[in-house]
């Protein structure tokens, strides 16, 4: 039987838009299973992101075994490990299949995800500790 891979999406639970894409997003059953980290809670996982300089604000973290994705590219390798099952997943993966699509789209996307959170009056992350990164 072969060793299915060790796949981990960390990303904003607290982002209404962040949370249902994470909750939706389905991997093929042969690769293994997608397991979700909520970036605002203290983790050894949050804690690597963050010495390794990623900002979580600007993007989410997907972890392929050793090999580590941000942003654009987290959702570009998403796309292309994702399940083709339900209309989600498929739009999905035509969406993300094209890294330069993926390139293009990210930034949009998550500056939705900053409106959103300063309507709903959500801090960010700020992982980094960047000033004036965290108002709302």
């Amino acid at each position: 039987m072969a060793k299915h891979a060790e796949i981990v999406l960390i990303y904003d639970k607290d982002c209404p838009a962040c949370n249902a894409y994470c909750q939706i997003v389905r991997v093929r059953q042969s690769l293994g299973e997608l397991k979700l980290v909520n970036a605002r809670e203290d983790s050894d996982i949050m804690q690597h992101i963050t010495a390794q300089g990623l900002d979580i604000d600007q993007g989410m973290v997907l972890k392929l075994d050793e090999n580590w994705y941000y942003g654009s590219d987290a959702v570009y390798m998403l796309s292309l490990l994702s399940s083709r099952s339900g209309i989600f997943n498929r739009l999905n993966y035509h969406l993300f299949k094209s890294q330069r699509v993926a390139k293009w789209l990210y930034p949009v996307l998550r500056s939705c995800r900053n409106l959103l959170l300063k309507l709903m009056r959500k801090r960010k992350i700020n992982n980094l500790g960047v000033s004036n990164n965290d108002r709302f």
